[in-house]
């Protein structure tokens, strides 16, 4: 209460009240009268007759719980919000990860490990008890988050004793243990340190030279942590149900190696896989590796957006002679969140993705809570039902007659009405009195307002838009400034059609409560959009059979999982449902692989997967490298230089004794094949139609960016001010404890 007083609320405050009550009434129990003040003397001395001491101590407990909980008694509780949000066993798993985030953050102060360790399950055992209070924990962190908060949250698995616990409550899945490796850079690249990776596979590391499929694993966490041990549920069960080598990259995370860092590593591993044939990680090297990527959450951003600089350095090749990189034989995706750029509303063109009659019995739950956004608002108001949904149009709404749009003044005029009409108006009819009677009735109001499902479900237990919130700004870093509404490998959700139209096999498996849902359900359409404008522009040139018909799932198959939210997959051992999730994604990958099996020999499944000439031979490759500078102070001009393209320098050799030609040479070839970005985004990202700027050579350029001084950068500041409080730094760039 003191806080409150002095209009202040501080954790401070709070605890001198608490040692200001304990206090007094210590001291009172040791010098006051043991029957209490005088006016309770006498009632004490006579109950003190009837009841014994722990009659009146279970008395004295029993009506402060009554006291405390008299609003749900009398029916004045506030209303539940997550009420029917999720299915039963959902929430009871995500009451428990409640309580386990509550315990840790609690304990996360103690600086003796083995101490905080105890100390974070002994919490966690009282929050399981007392839940409403481990729901105020909770929000009140996710309030003011840093990336310890986040790191302590999503490593706790491998704590000792809930790790214990996890290992316990798996079943034996392999024979085998997970082994960490390190995989070098490929030629050329601007990285000389290894990726770490943590590769799963049922069996000795002889037989993985019988192998040709891979499964490249891009784990999720935020950007900021986790690594491929915190996914062993997963992993585990795909090395054991597919028999095949699972690779989990372990990639290096924000804020300490902001964006695109991750991004660029990943790219560098799938790189070296086909440069060395699968030798980096122990196959055989006889033959070109088969891949299915995947990715979780973060790790599903991280994968598309691998994809999508994949394609841009195959399409920048088309003008060269330089060899570009196959394709991945499919992309699995699982709750990945794949727009940074975090809005309110949904547009028209996203609403008409999500209400495209191919794809509306599955998202008509998705529909159907976006409608229920409104009607929560006005309770009283009749809601709508589905066949109205069907034949209603929102034209039909009654609307203000005051407003005047654009449509209202390219109507004609209304004449006045003439003599017969006003004797029909002042005639009464049965008609008329029915319609009077009906307008007079409430009636169902229709909104084309769509709420994003991140706004919608702001309250979900496990991502909050304050998480979105810190994980964007750490991922980013302080010193970058990019384009939202188009940096595509950031947001692959804006992608252009021209990349999309080549993209893999994909399947998606999100909960359809999940705050990111909309990314699933918006993405998925934008590829099932590219792939048949593909379709219809092949059909009309003639490369397609007259009687072939658009094929959905042989390009983007899509499962929403009612009644649950994001993370599924991390928390299996109490939530054993989630085992079915893993195990449908590896009959994905078996599909997959199976179904390239199948037309493997066939011209038209070499180009999907090669999009351009098979390898013959590989070069050595120089690349440049996009990154951003770490600095102590605020971004400068040199920050945001547009893309540098150089050439190779002359006389590198190729493995077949020839020359790659550089700056120096006649023919002035430039290698596009390891060439990664560098600086902000093209500003043609965000178009959705794939046109590219072109220079003398047909090469692509940069739009350059105007930078402030230094001094004047505001922007700058802002994102360092947000991003210092995340990592736990003052103003004055002194860490705080």
């Amino acid at each position: 209460m003191i806080d409150h007083v002095l209009g202040r609320p501080s954790v401070q405050f709070r605890k001198i009240q608490v040692f200001a009550v304990v206090s007094f009434w210590s001291l009172y129990l040791l010098r006051g009268n043991k029957n209490g003040p005088p006016l309770l003397r006498n009632l004490s001395a006579r109950l003190s007759k009837r009841l014994s001491a722990w009659q009146t101590l279970v008395i004295t407990l029993l009506w402060l719980y009554i006291s405390r909980n008299f609003a749900k008694i009398v029916g004045l509780e506030s209303p539940e919000p997550l009420a029917n949000l999720y299915t039963r066993s959902y929430f009871r798993a995500t009451w428990i990860t409640t309580a386990l985030d509550a315990g840790f953050w609690t304990a996360m102060k103690i600086r003796t490990k083995w101490l905080r360790d105890l100390a974070s399950m002994i919490f966690t055992f009282y929050y399981l008890i007392a839940a409403e209070q481990a729901d105020e924990k909770v929000r009140k962190v996710r309030g003011l988050l840093t990336v310890d908060h986040l790191r302590i949250s999503w490593h706790k698995s491998t704590t000792p004793y809930l790790s214990f616990v996890t290992r316990a409550m798996r079943p034996k899945l392999t024979r085998y243990p997970p082994r960490a490796i390190r995989i070098p850079r490929p030629s050329g690249s601007s990285y000389k340190d290894p990726v770490n990776a943590w590769l799963y596979f049922d069996g000795p590391l002889a037989a993985l030279k019988n192998h040709t499929k891979v499964v490249l694993d891009v784990p999720g966490g935020g950007f900021v942590a986790m690594n491929p041990r915190h996914h062993e549920d997963k992993l585990l069960g795909w090395a054991a149900k597919l028999e095949l080598p699972v690779l989990s990259l372990d990639y290096r995370k924000a804020p300490e190696h902001p964006y695109p860092y991750a991004l660029n590593e990943c790219f560098d591993v799938y790189r070296s896989l086909f440069a060395s044939q699968g030798r980096c990680i122990g196959l055989s090297g006889s033959a070109m590796p088969r891949v299915v990527v995947t990715g979780d959450s973060a790790g599903g951003n991280i994968a598309t957006g691998m994809i999508l600089l994949l394609l841009e350095n195959n399409e920048n090749q088309r003008h060269t002679n330089e060899e570009r990189l196959p394709l991945p034989e499919g992309l699995i995706l699982i709750y990945p969140g794949l727009d940074m750029n975090i809005g309110n509303w949904m547009s028209d063109e996203q609403m008409a993705l999500i209400q495209d009659r191919r794809t509306r019995k599955r998202n008509r739950n998705v529909l159907r809570r976006k409608s229920e956004d409104y009607y929560k608002l006005t309770p009283d108001t009749p809601h709508p039902s589905d066949d109205e949904d069907k034949t209603l149009s929102p034209t039909v709404a009654p609307r203000d007659d005051s407003i005047v749009t654009a449509d209202d003044r390219s109507l004609p005029p209304l004449k006045p009405p003439t003599d017969a009409e006003l004797d029909m108006i002042s005639q009464p009819s049965l008609a008329n009195q029915s319609t009077t009677l009906a307008a007079s009735k409430p009636k169902p109001l229709k909104t084309r307002l769509a709420m994003s499902s991140m706004i919608s479900y702001f309250n979900d237990r496990i991502l909050t838009p304050e998480m979105m919130r810190a994980m964007i700004i750490l991922y980013v870093g302080p010193h970058a400034r990019p384009d939202f509404s188009t940096d595509y490998l950031l947001s692959p959700l804006l992608a252009p059609e021209n990349l999309l139209s080549k993209f893999p096999k994909t399947c998606f498996l999100t909960g359809e409560r999940d705050p990111l849902v909309d990314d699933t359900v918006i993405f998925a359409g934008r590829l099932r959009q590219a792939k048949h404008n593909l379709f219809v522009q092949r059909k009309e040139l003639g490369l397609l059979k007259s009687k072939d018909t658009f094929d959905e799932k042989a390009h983007v198959e899509v499962t929403l999982i009612p009644g649950i939210s994001h993370g599924f997959l991390q928390f299996v051992s109490v939530f054993p449902e989630g085992w079915n999730h893993i195990f449908r994604c590896a009959r994905w990958i078996d599909e997959i692989f199976e179904e390239r099996e199948g037309r493997a020999n066939t011209s038209e499944s070499m180009n999907e997967r090669m999009v351009g000439d098979p390898f013959h031979h590989r070069h050595h490759y120089n690349q440049h490298q996009r990154h951003h500078r770490r600095m102590p102070t605020e971004s400068s001009g040199d920050e945001d230089r547009p893309l540098e393209m150089s050439a190779l320098s002359s006389n590198i050799k190729t493995r077949d004794g020839g020359s790659i030609p550089g700056d120096d040479n006649p023919n002035g070839k430039i290698n596009y094949f390891t060439h990664k970005r560098k600086g902000p985004a093209r500003a043609n990202r965000g178009s959705g139609r794939g046109k590219l700027k072109r220079g003398e050579n047909g090469h692509q350029r940069d739009k350059s960016m105007v930078s402030l001084a230094s001094e004047e950068d505001l922007l700058g500041r802002r994102m360092k001010g947000l991003a210092g409080g995340l990592m736990g730094m003052a103003h004055d760039g002194v860490e705080t404890p």
